[in-house]
């Protein structure tokens, strides 16, 4: 037990002193001395040094916890760092399974290749063909072939008023109208649309005379040489020689947002050889002008009135397209133009028509019944007693219609199976056939139904000339 415990009885007095004198001593060391204040009343002062102690031992704990603090931010951003990696190694890996180029790759590319520094092409570069070229060019190509056309229409006027009253004898006037046109050979054959020497708007027909301006200033005398209205084209012919055709193109390479450029003469010749451009809007519309379908290109290049029957190029400088018409609409009393709606002649259509023009002075081809006709509306069927459908008005002597029996007076109700309520109905299915094939027509005549077989011939029309207008007011149109 001495080796392990004190031999000294702790509760001894010797201890008890002993225990007593170390409790004092460390008092005053530790707490201070105890000063009894002057007077007689008794006061102490009390110093510790606990607080100096204690903030001597803060200052090392604050220390650590800011190492702690800053280790503990390099450990978080070791961790971010390589846990972005993780996740950029697994994004390549899983780019790389599937086939398709990782981000990373793309962007090492254009790094190797230097293509983050060459500028974005622009919205003509985009549209145009690889083998396009400047439109200056193309310009300075397509303007020598690029003429005015000027025609003078004699039309008479049925009534008039003067100060003498009206006056019921029909007065003769002339009406001049322009349009754009382009050269095709180097002989004088020049294009147009058919409606800048052909007037239906004051039933004026062919015009009497019309002249050509050249790029040159030069104004030269034009014939007519034929001319389409159903598909709106014409051919003029001028005795020069020498001049700059244009060249053709294909409208069936044409593409869809692809670069286009018009030439035209927009309100008359002051403007004349006026360029604007645009992208093909759309391919194989089919449109209904002047109560004709139309298979034409849409574009929203500027086109209007003067522009008629010039050239719409592509970026090669090839004409792929005639300018024929622009869409309009009427609202309210002002009449507003809509834009960006624009149509034009495929060039690949065009050209057969042309040739045809040019070589027979008509279409090959194109079937004829041989009648001219009106349209039996409800109210006129309601009245008359007769079938909605087509009225035979006049029958050509020698036409299919007569060598098949058809008389003034019938209404035509079905052609092939197929109703019909107007002549545009009629000739949308009429014109599904060619020359030389027959087909049956179903005609009311005297409150019965009949039908009728006959073997479509060729139109072989000059000009597209219709019958002499009838003594009323109604439209007459040629099957």
């Amino acid at each position: 037990m001495s080796d392990n415990y004190n031999d000294k009885d702790p509760f001894s007095s010797d201890s008890r002193d002993e225990i007593s004198s170390y409790h004092s001593e460390y008092s005053s060391e530790r707490y201070g001395d105890i000063k009894r204040n002057e007077g007689n009343s008794e006061s102490f002062t009390y110093t510790s040094e606990n607080s100096s102690a204690a903030q001597k031992r803060k200052k090392p704990h604050f220390v650590l916890k800011c190492i702690a603090a800053v280790l503990a931010l390099v450990i978080l951003g070791t961790a971010t760092v390589h846990v972005y990696k993780f996740l950029n190694n697994t994004r390549d890996e899983l780019a790389e399974f599937s086939g398709s180029p990782s981000k990373t790759v793309l962007k090492q590319q254009e790094t190797d290749d230097g293509s983050e520094d060459e500028p974005m092409p622009s919205l003509i570069e985009l549209a145009s063909r690889s083998d396009a070229k400047p439109l200056p060019d193309i310009v300075d190509s397509i303007m020598p072939s690029v003429v005015g056309v000027a025609s003078t229409f004699e039309f008479e006027q049925q009534q008039s008023f003067s100060m003498w009253g009206w006056n019921t004898t029909p007065q003769t006037q002339q009406l001049r109208g322009t349009g754009t046109g382009f050269i095709i050979s180097d002989d004088g054959y020049i294009v147009t649309n058919a409606h800048v020497v052909y007037d239906v708007d004051y039933n004026a027909g062919e015009a009497i005379e019309v002249s050509v301006l050249f790029s040159d200033e030069t104004e030269h005398e034009a014939s007519i040489v034929a001319y389409d209205p159903d598909t709106d084209i014409a051919v003029l012919k001028v005795d020069e020689t020498g001049l700059k055709p244009a060249v053709l193109g294909d409208s069936d390479e044409l593409r869809v947002g692809e670069l286009v450029i018009a030439v035209g003469n927009p309100l008359g010749f002051d403007l004349f050889g006026t360029v604007t451009s645009g992208i093909v809007s759309a391919l194989n519309r089919k449109i209904d002008i002047n109560e004709k379908k139309m298979n034409l290109i849409q574009t929203d290049a500027a086109i209007n009135s003067g522009n008629s029957g010039g050239p719409l190029l592509n970026s090669c400088g090839q004409v792929i397209g005639i300018n024929s018409a622009k869409m309009s609409s009427s609202y309210s009393s002002n009449r507003a133009s809509v834009e960006g709606l624009c149509f034009a002649i495929p060039m690949k259509e065009a050209k057969v028509i042309i040739d045809d023009l040019i070589n027979y002075r008509y279409v090959t081809g194109r079937p004829q019944i041989g009648i001219n006709t009106n349209d039996i509306s409800e109210a006129q069927s309601r009245y008359f007693d007769i079938p909605v459908g087509v009225l035979v008005r006049t029958v050509h002597a020698g036409s299919a219609a007569d060598i098949a029996g058809i008389e003034v007076g019938d209404v035509i109700i079905d052609i092939e199976g197929e109703p019909v309520t107007t002549a545009q109905e009629l000739n949308e299915i009429k014109n599904q056939h060619k020359a030389g094939d027959t087909i049956t027509l179903t005609i009311c005549r005297n409150d019965k139904d009949i039908k009728v077989k006959l073997t479509l011939q060729e139109k072989k029309g000059i000009n597209g000339k219709q019958a002499a207008a009838f003594t009323d007011d109604s439209k007459i149109t040629e099957n």
